[in-house]
């Protein structure tokens, strides 16, 4: 199930933490397509639901799915802790640095950190 919120003027769409795990692009396009409809211009994604080779960019699952968010205009947040993912991973940490320098895709740890971004 996903709500959409308006956080600073900005409609976000946020996933239940307890929802499907999502393991590939096609996992996401019921999602993009439900922010596009209610006029999302932000999916927010616990990290939780991404299922481990997402963090595994030799298995290219990240960069589909960021990809298709790309396509469709609509933002990706993927929200909470994925340390013991980037500990392991110069790759992976440079990847992320890299999206949260841009406004496409964001790896944040919390809610206060999204709302911050927005209200920038």
């Amino acid at each position: 199930m996903s709500i959409l919120q308006t956080i600073h003027d900005v409609p976000v769409l946020m996933c239940d933490p307890d929802g499907e795990c999502i393991g590939g692009e096609g996992d996401v396009m019921d999602l993009v397509g439900n922010a596009a409809w209610q006029g999302a211009r932000w999916v927010v994604v616990p990290a939780g639901r991404f299922g481990e080779d997402f963090f595994r960019l030799r298995t290219r699952i990240a960069g589909d799915i960021v990809q298709k968010f790309v396509n469709y205009r609509v933002g990706l947040v993927v929200l909470g802790d994925i340390s013991r993912h980037t500990d392991g991973s110069e790759a992976l940490r440079d990847f992320v640095r890299e999206c949260n320098r841009g406004r496409q895709t964001w790896f944040l740890a919390d809610l206060e950190e999204l709302r911050a971004r927005l209200a920038g």
